[in-house]
């Protein structure tokens, strides 16, 4: 049975730019129908007790993350239990996610890729001299030597952004993974991740990923629906993407 996850959450707990409260995102979350929410805050995990507690009072599958900014652009990290001194370069975090058999995607990469900006570029090549154009190129960057997925549905970045970092990802045979990148109830769910076989908890989770069994999805409405509720169909982001360019 597949189980939609979204991959990438900040809440107002853990994330200074957020206006989504945890409560919020639980609410929201359930009445979308999806499976489970990966909170990955920018200040770090949530505190380990903390979590416990509040995941205990949902049915909904919690997994606890964070969003690393680093000289790579931002990172998606999961496995760590918290914020270390020095994952702010990304070569040190890749190392301290080998520790603990961790998880590392590239969130939204080629963000502020289009349009082509002079004073605009995407955060990976921040400080450097060129901006590729091709997928070739991109695919040199020695992030994508280092991240286990590619984060290619992101909610909060173009489709064109996304359909490009889904090239690069399928050109060097990288998984690839969806997340809403939501700050608000409005944004949730708005690109997931579709996993196969059962996932209950961060245990089940962190096998899944390794595994690969997963694909990126976006969320479609349901036209038919008397309520206007969005009911959760899994479509190639790829389609998605074109369809909407």
């Amino acid at each position: 049975m597949a189980h939609l996850f979204d991959m990438h959450i900040h809440t107002t707990k853990g994330s200074s730019d957020s206006n989504l409260s945890p409560e919020e995102m639980v609410l929201q979350a359930e009445q979308l129908g999806l499976f489970g929410l990966c909170i990955t805050e920018h200040s770090g995990p949530w505190d380990r007790h903390d979590f416990q507690r509040f995941a205990a009072q949902h049915d909904v599958v919690l997994i606890r993350s964070m969003e690393v900014e680093t000289d790579m652009g931002h990172i998606l990290a999961f496995g760590m239990d918290r914020y270390l001194s020095g994952i702010n370069k990304a070569v040190n975090l890749r190392h301290e996610l080998d520790k603990v058999n961790g998880f590392m995607v590239t969130a939204h990469p080629f963000r502020n890729l289009y349009p082509v900006r002079p004073n605009g570029r995407p955060l990976i090549y921040q400080g450097a001299d060129h901006v590729p154009s091709t997928v070739a190129e991109a695919s040199e960057h020695p992030l994508f030597s280092m991240v286990d997925a590619v984060e290619a549905a992101n909610g909060a970045t173009s489709n064109i952004e996304n359909e490009f970092a889904l090239k690069v990802a399928r050109h060097l045979g990288l998984r690839i993974t969806g997340g809403s990148d939501a700050h608000s109830r409005n944004g949730l769910g708005r690109c997931v991740t579709v996993f196969d076989g059962e996932i209950h908890t961060a245990e089940e989770f962190m096998n899944a990923l390794h595994q690969g069994s997963f694909a990126p999805a976006v969320l479609s409405p349901n036209s038919s629906s008397t309520t206007a509720s969005w009911t959760p169909v899994p479509e190639p982001f790829i389609e998605q993407a074109v369809r909407n360019t």
